[in-house]
């Protein structure tokens, strides 16, 4: 069961919102309402987050992305549409049910700290406790226990103007943690960092992922960031969500021109992996070593490949086994047996490729659903060679 889901989020501002909504559901533009001196800052969003997973929201500056958030917590109430957590209709709770919810259940951590610079660090980071009402004692051990989890132990008497930029977001987050929300919210909250401490706080985020299982859900107008931590990415423009997919279906098959004019300068070979780009494993067969040898069977394939890796290896760790033999790399599930492999001339044929669109829609096209599996248009003569 999903553990958040938006259902046909609506957000207009301006008069006669509901109104707004009628209008753009019969297809009325964007610009049109603009016209009237009504903004639609999100139109028709849905999606759904799974327990744990990462759901990154990319777009530029106007796109809609930090008002879809703010729905999402009950910051701003939709015009239209349901935000569910955990099965329960947020938009139908009083404000009091909200506020509970708030406090105990969702987490946000912002992009400018918004730390007290009265308060200590430790007092910051149990903020969230104190409005929760929990004792001093144990407000105070939790608080601490967030600390050491985002690396600052030891900085909890430390005042907010002694902290660089990087470890007061880290206060931030250690707030956020502290009181052991199942969402969390994150709009933005590394891009006002330098890009080191931008990408310390990326791997702190990403690692601390891997033992918590929290839910998040990421703000960013960066693709990169979007593909580095985002289990699922769902980009926007003028209020719509245009793609929604893995960082690989956004990559690989761009839902149009826009989408596909923010994967040009994206390192593929961190993003793609053996899995997205393996050809069949029988297309090995029949092939021979550097000694000619032939391979006969799976069983050849594997005793001959000067690497086996798994389908979620980065294809960047694939080149020097590529370069160093003929027989491609071999690709193999969890228990070891052969499902794919990768020669040389399909990883080079992979990077070489342009990235276009998945249909020729134009870059105003209406939302689509989830990207279906990633395809590569190399042809199977390149992938077998």
């Amino acid at each position: 069961m999903s553990r958040l889901q938006a259902e046909h989020l609506y957000k207009v501002f301006g008069a006669r919102p509901e109104e707004a909504v009628r209008k753009l559901e019969s297809g009325t533009d964007r610009d049109e309402l603009r016209a009237d001196g009504r903004t639609a800052a999100v139109i028709d969003a849905s999606f759904s987050v799974d327990p744990g997973q990462i759901f990154v929201v990319m777009g530029l500056s106007g796109s809609g992305k930090s008002t879809l958030l703010r729905m999402l917590n009950g910051l701003l109430e939709p015009t239209a549409g349901r935000v569910l957590f955990d099965g329960q209709d947020l938009t139908a709770l009083s404000a009091a049910e909200l506020r509970a919810v708030r406090s105990t259940k969702i987490s946000m951590v912002f992009q400018h700290f918004a730390l007290f610079p009265h308060r200590s660090v430790l007092e910051n980071a149990g903020y969230g406790l104190e409005v929760q009402g929990v004792p001093r004692a144990e407000r105070d051990r939790r608080a601490k226990e967030a600390l050491e989890l985002a690396g600052l132990a030891g900085w909890e008497k430390a005042w907010p103007d002694e902290l660089s930029g990087g470890m007061q977001q880290r206060v931030g987050l250690a707030r956020a943690l502290a009181t052991d929300a199942d969402l969390l919210l994150m709009d933005e909250s590394f891009s006002a960092l330098d890009p080191l401490i931008r990408r310390d706080m990326q791997d702190q985020l990403l690692e601390l992922q891997k033992r918590l299982k929290k839910t998040i859900v990421f703000i960013t107008h960066d693709l990169n960031e979007a593909m580095r931590l985002g289990d699922r990415i769902a980009v926007m423009r003028d209020g719509e969500i245009v793609q929604l997919g893995t960082a690989e279906d956004i990559l690989v098959t761009p839902a149009n021109e826009y989408v596909a004019s923010f994967t040009q300068d994206v390192d593929r070979s961190r993003v793609l992996t053996a899995g997205a780009i393996m050809a069949d494993a029988d297309t090995a067969h029949g092939s021979r070593t550097d000694d000619g040898k032939e391979l006969r069977t799976d069983k050849d394939v594997l005793a001959a490949a000067p690497a086996t890796v798994s389908v979620s290896t980065p294809i960047i760790e694939l080149f020097t086994p590529c370069s160093t033999s003929s027989v491609p790399v071999a690709v193999t599930d969890d228990e070891g047996r052969l499902v794919g492999v990768v020669p040389r001339a399909r990883l080079l044929a992979v990077l070489g490729e342009p990235m276009t669109p998945a249909d020729a829609s134009p870059s105003t096209s209406p939302p689509v659903a989830d990207a279906g599996p990633a395809t590569l248009s190399a042809d199977k003569e390149a992938a077998s060679a």
